[in-house]
């Protein structure tokens, strides 16, 4: 029998809100998507998969990341197209395309009104913007409590989805800002009106001098998936948006490696570690949130396993051979850190996983040397397992008949990976998926830059 501390809950308690009078059939769930690595897709047909794949698991529209590139308004004309085609709703972190795009099939409305959203943006003239659009808008922005106006708008996104130590930086002693502070803040702010409530299920980011936008640090992610998601179903905030669908750069995708995108040079930390099982988890959180209940029992459909982990124990020495060691001229930016990510300490050296069970069952999970064993109740639950050097093998029985077992495709090694500090995590699920999810050739393209050993490209599953 695990003791009581193996079985993590979400603590955090909220107030009841009356932001959604209109009852739970209003609840959305928006996902954050990063137009700036998809400048390779050549047609509208080559977003169809993200979109059914979002809409199959609950998501009802994708909050499209653009900037001012060339290739910006070709990709969003295909996205826009294919979300029509697919019966999926989108809309623009950007008020520069409302007018464009307002009546197209595909623009997500809340209220009838156009919706749209930014990634920030604390000083926009909310009344300029509105005019220049020429639309009724439901201007949901990523303000701040304290700086942005939040008379002027109709609701809000707070983006921080991690534990923080209120300067976008991992906790530290004295100075530890949980992602449920953030809501009593930005609730606080609103005032009654529709909150965006984020949820993301890891950041881990590990750019080195090789480009010009070096960033080397950590958020305490561990089992933060699970913990937020029961957060938000006792929080029941009008809209949801999980972060993110396709930032590979920082670690916290739920989208396919295989999803067609550019290299920003984060292969090194994404090849091999698909986050599929993150999504798959998430569907049933998904349903009971819509249905504005606590329970998640009754909209599991599959009984299964999700587990995740980094490849590696955090204390490995890889100095030797990453590529963070070199580059002080880097360092003026605030975000480059020389070797270990930064707030690399407050990650565990554990085996996370999520039990998805119609009856209560027995877990095991042997990781290298290192075994666990867990009496599973009905419903999801969620158990940590020390980390062992070696292969990740899990399964699960009721009265001695064992319901499905096997072994994960990546082993914990005592090696650097590519030679870099590696705190990405690995997610796999129990059963296997028929497939085995892979970064296709373009998006590995830089895999090597930087690199001072030879990688490997696509291990999972080679002989």
């Amino acid at each position: 029998m695990a003791s009581p501390q193996a079985r993590v809950q979400a603590t955090a308690s909220f107030p009841s809100l009356s932001e959604d009078p209109s009852g739970a059939g209003d609840r959305l769930v928006f996902c954050h998507f990063m137009i700036g690595i998809c400048s390779n897709r050549q047609g509208s047909d080559e977003y169809d998969g993200d979109m059914q794949r979002a809409k199959d698991f609950g998501i009802d529209a994708f909050a499209l990341n653009i900037g001012t590139d060339s290739y910006t308004d070709t990709q969003l004309g295909f996205a826009y197209d294919s979300a029509a085609r697919n019966d999926m709703k989108i809309f623009s972190l950007s008020t520069l395309t409302v007018k464009q795009y307002a009546s197209h099939p595909a623009q997500l409305l809340v209220d009838g009104k156009v919706f749209v959203s930014s990634f920030a943006g604390d000083g926009i003239d909310v009344e300029a913007m509105t005019s220049a659009a020429g639309q009724d808008l439901f201007f949901a922005p990523n303000f701040h409590p304290g700086q942005g106006d939040f008379s002027a708008i109709q609701g809000a996104l707070n983006w921080m989805a991690w534990p923080s130590d209120g300067n976008n930086r991992a906790p530290r002693e004295g100075h530890n800002i949980t992602v449920a502070d953030g809501d009593m803040a930005y609730l606080k702010a609103l005032n009654g009106k529709p909150y965006i409530a984020p949820v993301s299920a890891w950041f881990s980011t590990h750019f080195g001098p090789e480009v010009s936008y070096s960033k080397n640090w950590v958020f305490p992610s561990d089992l933060l998936w699970y913990n937020r998601w029961r957060e938000i179903l006792a929080l029941k905030p009008r809209f949801v948006e999980i972060i993110t669908w396709n930032d590979y750069g920082e670690s916290h995708y739920i989208g396919p490696l295989s999803s067609p995108h550019t290299d920003d040079g984060s292969s090194k930390w994404v090849m091999d570690m698909p986050h599929g099982g993150w999504l798959e988890m998430s569907k049933p959180f998904i349903a009971a949130y819509k249905a504005g209940t606590e329970t998640v029992l009754d909209y599991i459909e599959d009984e299964k396993l999700v587990y995740w982990y980094r490849p590696t124990k955090r204390s490995l020495d890889c100095d030797a051979t990453d590529t963070t060691m070199t580059g002080s001229s880097h360092h003026d930016s605030g975000n480059f850190f020389t070797g270990r990510p930064n707030g690399w300490e407050t990650m565990a050296d554990s085996v996370f996983v999520t039990a998805l069970l119609k009856s209560p069952a027995t877990v095991q999970v042997q990781s290298g040397d290192q075994a666990k064993t867990f009496q599973a109740p009905a419903g999801i639950s969620a158990w940590t397992a020390p980390m062992g050097v070696g292969k990740q093998q899990f399964s699960v029985s009721r009265e001695a008949q064992t319901v499905f077992s096997g072994s994960s495709l990546k082993d914990i090694v005592d090696f650097c990976v590519c030679g870099i500090y590696n705190f990405n995590a690995y997610v796999g699920t129990l059963p296997a998926p028929a497939f085995i999810d892979r970064l296709q050739p373009a998006g590995m393209a830089l895999l090597g830059q930087g690199l001072k050993v030879e990688c490997p490209m696509n291990t999972l599953g080679a002989p």
